[in-house]
C-alpha cells in the first residue's frame, strides 16, 4: 500500500476504542460484510478483526482517494458535510449521518493503515497497563497532559511505586530523545519526591545527567565540554522526533546567537556521538536561511562521518 504522505507524519495523540467484541460486532453488521464469506469461518473476535483488516487494506489500496479520505478524517477528527463515500460506509468505517465522521471501526482501521504506511503506532488509551517502562515512555510521547495522567495512573495501578519509579529512571538512558524528555517530565512532575530523587541520583551520569539537569533547570550540574554537543542534539532531536517544524529545531540550538556564534556551535556538534547528530545537522543544511550556517552544518556532517569511520 502506498504511503499517504512523503513527509513524516507528526506524532498523533492516542485514540479511544471499544473492546474487540464491540468492534467485531460492527464488522459483522457492516453492509459489505457479505464480501467475505470467510467471516463466518473466522472463529473468534480477533480472527474476524484480522480478516476485516486485510479486506479493508485491499479495498482501500485499490482507490487511493478513499485511502486519503480515511486518513484525512482520522487526522482532522472533524465531521464532513455531504454524503459519505459508499465504500467507506459499506465497510462500516464511517457513521453515515450527515455530516459524517469516522465510526469506532473507522478509527480502528485508520490506525492500522497509518501504522502500515508510516510506521507510526498510534497508542490506544488504556492499552499500556502491562507495558514495560520503555514501551510506556515511547507511547506517551504524543499524549496531551490529561490523557498522559490517565494512562500513567493505569500503568501505576497494581505496581509497587518504588519499583515503577526505578524502572522509569533506568529507561532514560536507552530510550529515544523525546521519550527521554517525557520520562524526565513524568519523574519530575508526576511521581512526587520519589521521582525527583530518582532524577537527582542520575545527575552525575555522563551525558544523561547533563540532559536531566538541562531539562529540570538544575544549576548544580553543569555539562563538561564534551557533553555540550550531546545535550544540544538530544534536545533538538526531541523536537524533530515530535514532528516540529524545522525552524523550531533550529531555534532550539540557535537560542538567539548571532551567525558566527551559531556556526561555531554547529561545528562542535560533530564531536559528539549522539545517534541523532546527523539528522539534526541535516535540518540545518536543508532549512537554515543563512548559507554560512548551512555550510558549517555541511562541514560538520562531513567531519561527523569521518569521525564515525574512525571510531568504527
Amino acid at each position: 500500500m502506498r504511503s499517504y504522505d512523503d513527509e513524516t507524519l507528526p506524532l498523533q495523540p492516542p485514540i479511544r476504542l471499544p473492546d474487540e467484541a464491540t468492534l467485531a460486532a460492527a464488522v459483522r453488521a457492516a453492509p459489505l460484510a457479505d464480501e467475505l464469506g470467510a467471516l463466518e469461518a473466522a472463529g473468534g473476535d480477533a480472527e474476524v478483526l484480522a480478516a476485516w483488516a486485510d479486506h479493508c487494506r485491499e479495498r482501500l489500496a485499490a482507490d487511493e482517494g478513499l485511502l486519503v479520505e480515511l486518513i484525512r478524517l482520522f487526522l482532522s477528527r472533524e465531521p464532513v458535510k455531504g454524503e459519505a463515500p459508499e465504500t467507506l460506509s459499506g465497510l462500516g468505517l464511517v457513521r453515515t449521518a450527515e455530516p459524517y465522521t469516522l465510526s469506532w471501526l473507522g478509527l480502528w482501521a485508520a490506525r492500522l493503515i497509518i501504522a502500515d504506511t508510516t510506521g507510526q503506532e498510534i497508542p490506544v488509551m488504556g492499552s499500556l497497563a502491562g507495558a514495560d517502562a520503555e514501551t510506556l515512555l515511547h507511547a506517551l510521547r504524543s499524549y496531551p497532559e490529561a490523557e498522559r495522567d490517565e494512562e500513567l495512573a493505569g500503568w501505576l495501578k497494581g505496581r509497587d511505586r518504588d519499583d515503577a519509579v526505578a524502572s522509569l529512571a533506568a529507561a532514560l538512558a536507552t530510550v529515544s530523545p523525546l521519550s527521554r524528555a517525557v520520562g524526565v517530565e513524568v519523574l519530575s512532575h508526576d511521581l512526587g519526591d520519589e521521582g525527583r530523587h530518582a532524577l537527582l541520583r542520575l545527575l552525575e551520569e555522563p551525558k544523561l545527567g547533563a540532559v536531566i539537569a538541562a531539562r529540570t533547570a538544575n544549576p548544580q550540574r553543569q555539562p563538561v565540554p564534551e557533553e555540550i554537543a550531546w545535550v544540544l542534539v538530544d534536545m533538538a532531536a526531541a523536537l524533530l522526533e515530535f514532528g516540529d517544524a524545522p525552524d523550531e529545531v533550529i531555534k532550539s540550538i540557535a537560542m538567539g546567537m548571532n551567525s558566527e556564534e551559531q556556526a561555531a556551535t554547529i561545528a562542535i556538534l560533530a564531536f559528539g556521538d549522539h545517534p541523532w547528530t546527523g539528522r539534526v545537522l541535516q535540518v540545518f543544511i536543508d532549512h537554515h536561511p543563512d548559507e554560512r550556517i548551512a555550510a558549517a552544518a555541511r562541514k560538520a556532517l562531513r567531519r561527523l562521518r569521518g569521525l564515525s569511520d574512525f571510531r568504527g
